[in-house]
Parts: structure tokens; C-alpha cells; sequence
């Protein structure tokens, strides 16, 4: 049965991201900016669904944006001066404060991941945490639309 027009879907954390940045201003605008160490921190319940999770090089997390309020539906991208649609943006003020960064697995230790390149504030809610496996990504050439030409599109292969 599909959802109704502003129906509330109930999400529940399973953890809480640990980092250096305490506010927006200090958190890098991109993971691929960052080289911070972070800790993830599965809550004790869920802790049984990390297993495996070392044969993976990156993890992709999905957590809220929890510091944030409110949402623009047109947005001024950090590499544009041109107004854009929230949605051919990644940026963080969004309807439903979502965010998703994909990091470089450095250990577990128990419900602890340790992570590298995070982005988050600290104390964001964990929604889920999901492996990044680049032969699951589209084969096709990917357009990046208005961001053509502003940085050079590279694929993520995992070598270490």
C-alpha cells in the first residue's frame, strides 16, 4: 500500500557517529575532502549485524542531519554561484535531513567502527550503514550535469 501525501514514516537510529567537528562550519563540505578519523558506534542491539563487515573496504552511512532546520528548494552549491534545485545538489538542507557519505573502513573493535574521510557533525544519528561495492555502480559514461567541467569525475576502486 503506497504512503499518503504527508504520511510520517518512523526511522529509528541504530547508532551514533562520533567526530572532530562539533559544528557545520568545521566539518568538510565533502568526504572527499576529509581524512578525519571518526567512530561509528552500533548500538549494543545491532551490534550482531556488523558481522562480515570487515571484508569491506568503504561503508556508506546514512544518518541525519541533526543540527540543521529548514530546507531551500533552491540552493547555492559550494562549487557554483549560480542558484540550482535542492535536488541536482548535494546539499545538507534538505525536507527530510538525510545524509550519506561513503568512508574508508580502518577497523572494528566490538559495535565500534572506525572509520576514515567522515563529514558528519558529531553525535548524528546512524540510520544504516550500508557496503560501498563499486561493481554494483552503474557501467554506463554518468552525466554530473551542472557540475560538468567544475571537477574531474573519477571512480572509486578500492586497492588497499
Amino acid at each position: 500500500m503506497p504512503l499518503k501525501k504527508g504520511v510520517v514514516m518512523e526511522v529509528i537510529p541504530i547508532g551514533i557517529i562520533r567526530t572532530p567537528f562539533k559544528c557545520k562550519k568545521d566539518a568538510p563540505i565533502q568526504p572527499f575532502k576529509s581524512k578525519a578519523i571518526g567512530k561509528v558506534e552500533v548500538f549494543k542491539k545491532y551490534k550482531d549485524g556488523l558481522c562480515d563487515i570487515e571484508g569491506f573496504s568503504h561503508l556508506t552511512l546514512i544518518y541525519k542531519f541533526h543540527k540543521l532546520k529548514g530546507y531551500c528548494l533552491k540552493v547555492k552549491p559550494f562549487l557554483d554561484d549560480k542558484l540550482r534545485g535542492l535536488f541536482a545538489a548535494r546539499y545538507p538542507r534538505r525536507p527530510n535531513q538525510i545524509g550519506l557519505t561513503v568512508v574508508k573502513l580502518l577497523k572494528r573493535k566490538g559495535n565500534i567502527l572506525f572509520v576514515k574521510g567522515i563529514d558528519a557533525i558529531d553525535g548524528s544519528p546512524l540510520m544504516d550503514i550500508k557496503p560501498y561495492v563499486y561493481t554494483f555502480e552503474p557501467k554506463e559514461k554518468i552525466k554530473i550535469g551542472w557540475l560538468e567541467g567544475r571537477i574531474r569525475q573519477t571512480k572509486l576502486l578500492c586497492t588497499t
